[in-house]
């Protein structure tokens, strides 16, 4: 009877550490493929701004993201997927060039787009090593966040069109909010296999680096501003 029962331990505990090496290896890829696309993303901002771009608007914006986000998804079993996410990458990094070109031109500019840097990378590392050494499950969040980025979004939408800037600094502060529960969600969905793509993992990941770049620039720009 006891080797009976000792089948299904030895199969659970072949299973964990399976899942354990293969939540390992997702993890390992995914940090290695969101560094190089940060890299990346930062070379053609910087060549934006040397070379003075203008920003595409935000109809080019949206569908240049959206279409590059949409090929990502249907490639990403494919070694083509990592060419699409640089792709993706490299065109949002060229949208951020105009952005940060105008706070630099800012009095404390300089200071805002490093202030907005620091805290970015700060925020980033400080969630994604709280989610990595507790290993706690977020995916509780996963409805949430759904719902909020929504909505965020298309509050933004209206804050362009319609001009509103306190509406478009509550999105900004939203968006800091949502970016940051992201960055749990989709670590903690690493950890525990629920996302088991390093391409799309990668891609969540730079989205929500990106936004929360973005939102801070614009807090801080704002604060800045006022002072």
């Amino acid at each position: 009877m006891s080797s009976i029962h000792s089948l299904p331990t030895g199969n659970t505990s072949q299973t964990a550490i399976a899942a354990a090496l293969a939540s390992n290896k997702v993890i390992r890829n995914t940090y290695m493929l969101l560094s190089m696309t940060l890299l990346f993303a930062a070379v053609t901002a910087a060549t934006s701004v040397a070379l003075q771009l203008p920003h595409p608007g935000l109809i080019i914006t949206l569908i240049g993201y959206f279409g590059l986000l949409f090929l990502t998804a249907k490639l990403r079993n494919s070694g083509w997927g990592i060419v699409s996410v640089f792709a993706l990458t490299g065109f949002m990094g060229y949208t951020l060039g105009p952005i940060v070109s105008h706070y630099l031109g800012l009095p404390n500019g300089g200071q805002t787009v490093m202030m907005a840097m620091g805290g970015t990378a700060a925020i980033f590392l400080g969630l994604s090593g709280y989610a990595l050494t507790t290993k706690k499950d977020f995916s509780f969040m996963g409805g949430f966040l759904m719902v909020g980025i929504l909505l965020a979004f298309l509050a933004g939408l209206a804050a362009i069109f319609f001009e509103i800037p306190a509406l478009s600094l509550t999105v900004s502060a939203a968006f800091v909010l949502l970016m940051s529960g992201l960055i749990l969600y989709e670590t903690s969905n690493i950890i525990h296999g629920g996302e088991t793509n390093y391409v799309m993992a990668t891609v969540t990941l730079f989205v929500s680096i990106f936004n929360l770049f973005t939102s801070l620039l614009h807090l801080l720009g704002f604060m800045n501003s006022n002072e």
